[in-house]
């Protein structure tokens, strides 16, 4: 699987929609691509998340 295919994955795994097919190819083989993929996510999101809430507030 390419970048591509695992940020798709894991993009749809945080909105929490996702086929059993592509379910399947994803826990097939390692985890740490995804799990790296899925940390760097969650860091953006929350830094996004911050950034509003400080422009907002000033």
């Amino acid at each position: 699987m390419n970048w591509k295919h695992r940020l798709q994955g894991v993009l749809a795994a945080l909105f929490g929609v996702q086929s059993e097919h592509h379910r399947r190819l994803q826990f097939s083989g390692s985890p740490w691509p995804w799990v790296a993929l899925g940390v760097v996510l969650i860091l953006v999101f929350v830094l996004a998340l911050l950034g509003i809430v400080k422009m907002v507030l000033s």
